[in-house]
């Protein structure tokens, strides 16, 4: 039987493991983690109106029947093309076809020991973490009783003008303007500064020039502060460095949290050093026209770490659609079927950036406003996995819609037992 091994458990790999369950194949899923992530709404963990448990859902009980399916949680340490076997902790898994799914990390662009100062948003631990530096600086500004070192509590500072980055944005003016704006006795959370940083001339580029647009005009009638051409040029747990084209300036932050860009996964380079796979600027594996590695057939790469004239990347429909396109080639090749190369069929891209707000482009429609953000809320739904989530999710949202409530806001001890309070001085 042939042995099918699936690296990463994201969109592309469950999805290609979901595709494969009743072919006559043996099936191995491999991930560090036990759980599939919805990595869309991790925002929505960070800014408190979702639970971990709300996305996620363990990959055993997900593909539980798929019975010619072994699930491993292990960390994936090499790929050896000769004795075709996957490299793990301490064991070795082989192979007679690898799809390989792993997606990508932050990108700090060259500037790694910002991680720890300004955490992304790619996994569930950098969700936590975010959450917990979000509420906190609440609660240290309620502590502080100097206006101008409160001020810098109070200042959030977003890099980066993507989905993610627009996102965050919208959701830290509602957490201040609505969410807490009872809660504290010493200041009011409506004086909460956020700053959401762009390189470019507009916020989200990838997108329309109009729907562009109409994202900052929300954002800014929420009390967000969008600075476009402007850079961060440096960091530290109390200070943002930027500039905007008249020189660096500081600025005076606690909190500082990214989205500004992405790399491929550390397997990137263990195709490239072990296949001769082809790399791109931030080390995304150059892919045949049917996501295969030139010269290795056997080898498929899908999802965020694929790149290819026919491929975009950082959209979910993306490894979904590679997943199934991948598991279907499977299918065929014992029959001698060859499948045309794939195509990514785009179903649009959509930004939320608030309640009742939204930009979402489909096809030659633009739409903005209540419309988008309804699109937005039902894709999400239709596409969480597993019913409890999609139902769990559905009461969290129309409880926070009536109350403007983010009842998952809570901020974790760490292991010493102690709340995360103001930096060393």
């Amino acid at each position: 039987m042939q042995r099918i091994v699936i690296l990463g458990g994201g969109f592309g790999g469950l999805y290609a493991a979901k595709a494969l369950r009743r072919s006559p194949v043996h099936v191995t899923l491999i991930d560090r983690r036990n759980y599939h992530l919805f990595q869309p709404l991790l925002y929505q963990v960070a800014t408190g109106s979702l639970s971990p448990g709300d996305i996620a859902g363990p990959l055993r009980s997900i593909l539980k029947t798929s019975t010619n399916l072994h699930v491993l949680m292990d960390e994936i340490l090499d790929i050896d093309p000769e004795r075709k076997e996957v490299v793990l902790t301490d064991d070795r898994v082989p192979y007679d076809t690898l799809i390989v799914s792993t997606g990508t990390r932050h990108h700090y662009f060259g500037h790694e020991e910002w991680a720890a100062n300004a955490p992304g948003l790619k996994s569930m631990e950098q969700a936590l973490e975010v959450r917990n530096r979000i509420f906190n600086a609440f609660e240290q500004a309620e502590k502080e009783h100097d206006p101008e070192p409160r001020k810098a509590w109070l200042r959030f500072v977003i890099v980066g003008g993507g989905p993610t980055g627009v996102e965050l944005a919208g959701a830290l003016a509602e957490i201040s303007r609505k969410t807490v704006r009872e809660d504290f006795r010493n200041f009011d959370s409506a004086d909460a500064e956020i700053l959401l940083l762009e390189g470019q001339d507009r916020l989200l580029p990838t997108y329309p020039p109009d729907l562009s647009a109409k994202a900052r005009h929300a954002l800014e009638r929420l009390g967000v502060k969008v600075m476009v051409e402007t850079f961060l040029k440096d960091m530290s747990d109390r200070c943002a460095v930027i500039d905007f084209g008249d020189g660096p300036m500081d600025i005076p932050a606690h909190t500082i949290l990214w989205g500004a860009g992405v790399k491929a996964s550390h397997l990137g380079e263990v195709l490239q050093t072990n296949f001769g796979a082809a790399l791109d600027n931030v080390g995304r594996v150059q892919v045949q026209p049917d996501l295969t590695i030139a010269g290795h057939p056997e080898v498929f790469v899908i999802g965020d770490l694929a790149i290819s004239p026919n491929h975009v990347s950082g959209v979910a429909q993306v490894a979904i659609q590679g997943g199934q396109y991948v598991a279907k080639t499977i299918r065929g090749r014992p029959k001698g079927k060859a499948l045309r190369p794939f195509r990514y069929r785009d179903k649009g891209n959509i930004a939320v950036i608030g309640r009742n707000s939204a930009v979402a482009q489909i096809g030659k429609l633009h739409l903005a406003g209540w419309p988008a953000w309804f699109i937005w809320a039902v894709v999400h739904i239709a596409y969480l996995i597993g019913f409890d989530n999609k139902l769990v999710v559905m009461v969290h949202w129309a409880w926070s819609y009536l109350t403007f409530n983010r009842s998952a806001r809570l901020i974790y001890l760490d292991r010493g037992g102690a709340s995360p309070g103001p930096p060393a001085q």
